[in-house]
């Protein structure tokens, strides 16, 4: 059963450049088990596929309804990166993305 709306629950996410996070999805809410993700990450801001440069391992890796990235690293400040995770449960192929803002410093 596919979602109506492929972007995660929390919106976009906010990271400072020196962070390094390893971000998780959690797809119980569209079915169980996920298995083949693949992970794209999209410079907005430049229009350019950046997955090999931010997110160099790209290794993700699958605990029950779980899909865990490797670490989002090497971000540059003011620009909007676009995480796109694509993954198999019980036999539908869907994606899911999440947007990260890369700061410098936090702003208020």
């Amino acid at each position: 059963m596919a979602a109506d709306n492929r972007e995660v629950a929390e919106g976009k996410q906010h990271q400072g450049v020196d962070e390094q996070i390893a971000y998780s999805l959690d797809v119980s809410a569209v079915g169980s088990s996920p298995s083949s993700p693949v992970v794209v990450v999209k410079d907005v801001t430049a229009g350019t596929v950046v997955t090999s440069t931010i997110m160099p391992t790209n290794a993700p890796t699958v605990r029950g309804d779980v899909i865990t990235l490797s670490p989002l690293k090497l971000l540059t400040a003011d620009r909007l990166y676009r995480v796109e995770v694509k993954y198999t449960v019980e036999g539908w192929v869907l994606e899911s993305y999440c947007c990260v803002q890369a700061r410098e410093c936090p702003r208020e």
